[in-house]
């Protein structure tokens, strides 16, 4: 949900002209003589030394605020050791001179939907994921909300994108065969003066494009939402405001490019890139190293590790961590709408503030919450973040912290400008950077990556002829569920084939053939969340208390391992250490 900035004035929002002279008095009035700055190929570089990692995340801000091309951020934090890209402990040759015309570094949603995009043209392409599977990070570590587009600031592309993607999801969604709802935003107001900023937020709205607003009296709130908390005063309605499953929206993009003729190679984490002459030859992975005509630079939280091997690091990111908690499936009817009541008097906010989000699943999720911490896949969550998670709740008076089956955090990785970066390189001739695509970054993801794909493409007809692949299909693999059928539809499935009557997650109703499924698929899961992903096995209320054991018996039959060698999350997350006394292989 929104918290809304001071409004900018024309004056304010002109692009400054690079000063570094002012950008260093002002950051070492604000943070100390001991930060030393300096121009960097077009970019102000920071280094020194911070006491705390919000100090040095509070410098990159000020340091922002100057009109340079990015923010390089290279202060030491005590206690705080520089993170390493780590490989997986796979290194089979399998890339190993290897060509292709363009190479995406990164299988979140952003990089899945840029492989589609690009394999509407006759290219040979790869998509190189560093973990077992999709969606493994921040793609699938957020509310699944696709926002409206009102809470960006006017005039970023941020704006631009997420009311473009907004516009774009429910086709997409249509043809990838994802779930896709319109709950539509409703910002409360919790108090009279608040309400009385609807003509500033309207007014927000339309400089976005945004797809309608309209003002809801307080009676229409309490009809539209009567759980709603009896303190609010009206509330501005959003009615673009959508809701998807993240996670498998990415597999679905995953498996779609795959269809048609994108290689996706898991386990392959990109190590280095060999230079030459201004532009990339090689991609060097832990499983070989690959020439590539164009890279394109989706890899998330270590997009700017990325940029720097190319010698192209002109940004720095900084980690905003989140955390989410899920409701038990009966909340399902305990609202309608997509549901927030932000505080307006945090006039600076650079987040959105967090609400109740009726997920495509029917759970009620709660969240997210926001705060600068250090680690790019720091996932641990805090009992601190529950208590900030409850005022929410308190908006609907249906719900309390009992219903609570879960939570988890997710990391954004954002620019200190607090913007998106879509672009060709500037410095190296074949390679396009996709980078701080924080939130909406989901919602902004199917037009980000049409605009990606038309860089890479512009490149590759440089060097190849560049023309429309004969017989593309916009659909992707579907694989029956059975609870979303009829009586009669359900027992003809059952018919064909018994093991879609064998249920084996009870909380979501999955059936082991959905399972199997899975694991044949053509981006096979591998992996208890893998499965999880793909047929919410385990996500209910007992979170596989009963079904795991049986998950992992038909994961092991399927893909022809031992059952001690299934994994949660890849290599290293084994459920078991081996046979006990008499066990069958």
């Amino acid at each position: 949900m929104l918290v809304i900035p001071r409004r900018i004035s024309h004056q304010e929002s002109r692009p400054r002209e690079p000063n570094a002279r002012k950008a260093a008095a002002r950051i070492h009035r604000l943070h100390g003589e001991g930060i030393a700055v300096s121009e960097a190929r077009g970019s102000i570089r920071l280094e020194g030394e911070a006491a705390s990692y919000g100090e040095k995340v509070a410098a990159g801000w000020t340091a922002a605020g100057f009109g340079f091309k990015g923010v390089v951020n290279d202060i030491v934090v005590a206690g705080v050791a520089e993170e390493r890209l780590e490989s997986p402990a796979v290194s089979d040759g399998l890339l190993e001179g290897a060509y292709f015309d363009v190479v995406v570094i990164g299988g979140g949603v952003i990089g899945s939907a840029i492989a589609r995009e690009l394999s509407r043209w006759d290219l040979s392409i790869a998509l190189l994921e560093k973990e077992c599977d999709v969606a493994v990070h921040t793609s699938s570590r957020n509310d699944g909300m696709i926002h409206d587009g009102f809470a960006a600031k006017p005039g970023t592309k941020k704006a631009a994108y997420n009311v473009r993607g907004n516009r774009l999801w429910e086709p997409l969604c249509a043809e990838l065969g994802v779930d896709f709802k319109r709950p539509g935003s409703l910002v409360l107001f919790r108090s009279p003066w608040s309400a009385a900023l609807y003509p500033v937020l309207a007014d927000r709205a339309r400089r976005n494009g945004v797809d309608g607003w309209e003002l809801w009296s307080r009676s229409r709130v309490a009809a539209e939402e009567p759980n709603v908390v009896a303190d609010q005063h009206g509330g501005f309605f959003l009615p673009s405001a959508g809701v998807l499953s993240p996670y498998k929206a990415t597999v679905a993009l995953a498996e779609s490019a795959m269809m048609n003729g994108v290689r996706v190679v898991l386990n392959s984490c990109v190590t280095g890139l060999d230079m030459d002459g201004g532009s990339i030859a090689r991609v060097l992975t832990n499983r070989g190293a690959c020439r590539a005509g164009v890279v394109v630079n989706a890899a998330g939280n270590w997009a700017d590790v990325v940029a720097g091997m190319a010698g192209d690091r002109f940004f720095s990111l900084h980690q905003r961590r989140g955390t989410d908690a899920i409701l038990d499936a009966s909340t399902a009817s305990s609202q309608r709408h997509i549901l927030g009541m932000p505080d307006f008097l945090r006039m600076h906010s650079r987040t959105k503030g967090g609400g109740l989000v009726p997920t495509v699943e029917g759970n009620v999720l709660v969240g997210p919450t926001a705060s600068e911490s250090p680690g790019r896949e720091d996932y641990a969550t805090r009992p601190g973040e529950l208590a900030e998670l409850e005022k929410h709740i308190r908006i609907n008076g249906e719900l309390s912290m009992s219903q609570v089956i879960t939570y988890f955090s997710g990391v954004r990785p954002c620019t200190y400008e607090e913007d998106f970066i879509v672009e060709k390189s500037d410095r190296v001739a074949n390679l396009v950077h996709v980078a701080g695509i924080q939130s909406p970054g989901l919602a902004s993801a199917p037009a980000i990556a049409e605009d990606a794909a038309r860089m890479a493409v512009e490149i590759a007809s440089g060097f190849t002829a560049t023309r429309p692949r004969s017989g593309w299909r916009p659909d992707g693999p579907a694989s029956p569920e059975p609870r979303r059928l009829s009586p009669d539809g359900r027992n003809a499935l059952i018919e064909r084939n018994p093991a879609y009557g064998r249920i084996v997650c009870r909380c979501e109703e999955v059936s082991e053939g959905e399972i199997v499924d899975a694991v044949r698929s053509s981006l096979p899961a591998t992996s208890l969340d893998a499965i999880k992903r793909r047929t919410r096995a385990g996500m209910g209320r007992c979170h596989g208390g009963f079904c795991t054991p049986r998950v992992m018996e038909i994961l092991a039959r399927e893909s022809g391992v031992p059952l001690w060698a299934v994994t949660k999350k890849g290599p290293g997350s084994e459920l078991c250490v081996g046979p006990t006394k008499g066990a069958r292989s």
